[in-house]
């Protein structure tokens, strides 16, 4: 696995029913065709997708999103730098906690300033700022990979409504 592979698995999660085809989610999420075929064959033999690449398996995605992702995909936050709002500092997951610390991608169009977690591939940011239920995906994972254990069971409740429930 790669860090993309988590954020291709979630974006069709955050596609809902729409159907979708290789360009449309390399369109979306500016990744190209061969490595979101690439992703999606690595997932496939993780079993977190099914064999025809269309149906992702939810129960495993969800485990592996609770249990391995902070392991395999670890993040130290950076040096203070301008960017958008990830994991505590995401808008709709504020609220639930209070923190002296700002955490961001980096993005030089940003509109805060705060400790800089790297995203799980370059053009993340361009993605989330398309499509904001993949962006609260995708800062809920930033949750699990950096918080505490009340923060972190915070995300995986709400990873797991909005992943099991679809």
């Amino acid at each position: 696995m790669r860090p993309q592979d988590v954020a291709i698995l979630l974006k069709v999660i955050a596609l809902a029913d729409k159907a979708w085809q290789l360009s449309s989610l390399s369109y979306e999420l500016h990744i190209s065709i061969s490595e979101i075929s690439e992703s999606l064959n690595r997932s496939r033999i993780a079993k977190l997708i099914d064999f025809e690449k269309k149906n992702v398996s939810r129960h495993r995605l969800l485990e592996f999103l609770e249990h391995g992702v902070k392991y395999v995909f670890p993040q130290q936050p950076g040096t203070m730098t301008k960017g958008i709002a990830t994991a505590h500092s995401h808008a709709s997951i504020k609220h639930n906690f209070v923190s002296d610390l700002d955490f961001v991608w980096p993005d030089m169009k940003g509109d805060m300033m705060g400790l800089q977690i790297e995203p799980f591939y370059p053009k993340q940011v361009l993605a989330a700022k398309a499509d904001p239920y993949f962006y609260e995906l995708m800062a809920l994972m930033d949750v699990v990979r950096l918080g505490k254990i009340r923060e972190v069971n915070y995300a995986v409740k709400q990873l797991k409504k909005y992943i099991a429930d679809e």
